[in-house]
């Protein structure tokens, strides 16, 4: 995957093309575990194999996903994504695109929280050693956002650091980093 562009900033229409918690999950799929069917998706996220195609041309007409056309057949497509990572910024969407950058922060969530679920299930039978290797941990700090974007900026280039190095004995890591406001309806912000 190494030939893919590395980031792509989402503008407001990639923002409604994801404002699915299922379009995440499957381009985050094919970022992860590289090209497959929409069969093969649909198997594994145990959802109807039509609904699996509607989700995955969606993503390709928003030109987050490409066919591979090096594999399958008219029937069996392939699908690859185009890009490693997405980034979204709330701060540099413009006020009309609000809306939608608040309904893609949801499906992220969702997502996340699906991809948390399975967790569940396999991280207690990871090898000793990716077990040991892992983390998992939650960090409160009082910050305020011109401290949180510079924090942002510092994390962003550690991990650009190890993403860069294509390491090809590694394998796919997830790393998952939230970083909001511990906001209540009545808080002063």
């Amino acid at each position: 995957m190494s030939d893919q562009p590395d980031d792509l900033v989402l503008d407001a229409a990639t923002l409604r093309v994801l404002a699915h918690p299922m379009r995440l999950t499957l381009l985050e799929h094919l970022r992860q575990r590289g090209p497959s069917t929409a069969r093969q998706l649909a198997a594994y996220y145990e959802i109807d194999s039509g609904a699996a195609s509607y989700h995955l041309r969606r993503l390709a007409d928003g030109g987050l996903i490409e066919e591979d056309r090096e594999r399958g057949t008219r029937r069996d497509r392939w699908w690859r994504a185009r890009h490693r990572s997405s980034v979204h910024q709330p701060a540099d969407s413009d006020p009309g695109e609000r809306q939608d950058s608040r309904a893609y922060l949801n499906a992220v969530l969702l997502a996340y929280s699906e991809q948390l679920r399975r967790l569940a299930y396999t991280a207690p039978l990871l090898p000793d050693e990716w077990y040991a290797a892992a983390v998992f941990s939650n960090y409160t700090m009082r910050l305020t956002p011109a401290e949180l974007n510079e924090a942002k900026a510092e994390l962003a280039a550690v991990i650009k650091k190890y993403r860069d190095r294509d390491n090809p004995a590694g394998v796919p890591v997830a790393l998952q980093l939230h970083a909001f406001p511990l906001l209540e309806p009545n808080d002063d912000a």
